[in-house]
């Protein structure tokens, strides 16, 4: 599968801009999954809830379904935190998957930059961002993008993957 990460600090745009990239990758004729590497404990499920239950009782995985969806949780139960590749392995097959997060892995990335954060650049000190979507004009040695010029980042992430339509 054609992998792409959107990367930077907390609060620098990366959430929205991956919302625009789905939607508009979608729209351009591709099909799209998602990434989301969280950096605290998070739960999708609700105490009192069965399938929470399930859990709470000690299952390792709990795959809970309708006629709307599915989802499998899988408890790690002390185990070290499954690496990218692992994960990637369990997504069905699509022409791209776009991953937030992951900063220190090794796939191609769009770093989200906001001024207003007072963060660094990541981007000078990681061959692996290709570009920097930014809400301020920069001098750096790789390609900037308006932050909200979603068209500008999908086309440059696509042409990078080699897909076009």
């Amino acid at each position: 599968m054609n992998v792409f990460g959107v990367t930077g600090w907390k609060n620098a745009g990366k959430t929205g801009l991956m919302e625009r990239l789905v939607a508009e990758i979608i729209g351009r004729g591709f099909s799209v999954s998602t990434l989301k590497h969280a950096h605290h404990t998070f739960d999708v499920d609700h105490p009192g809830k069965d399938s929470h239950r399930h859990r709470i009782a000690g299952a390792s995985q709990v795959l809970l379904a309708s006629t709307e969806r599915w989802a499998l949780m899988n408890e790690h139960r002390r185990a070290e935190e499954p690496s990218l590749t692992e994960l990637l392995a369990k997504l069905d097959p699509v022409d791209v998957v776009l991953i937030e997060g992951w900063k220190r892995d090794s796939h191609p990335k769009v770093e989200a930059w906001r001024a207003e954060t007072g963060n660094p650049l990541i981007a000078p000190n990681d061959p692996t961002i290709l570009a920097v979507a930014s809400d301020t004009a920069l001098e750096i040695d790789r390609p900037v993008f308006d932050l909200d010029d979603t068209a500008a980042v999908a086309i440059f992430i696509l042409s990078h993957l080699g897909m076009t339509k």
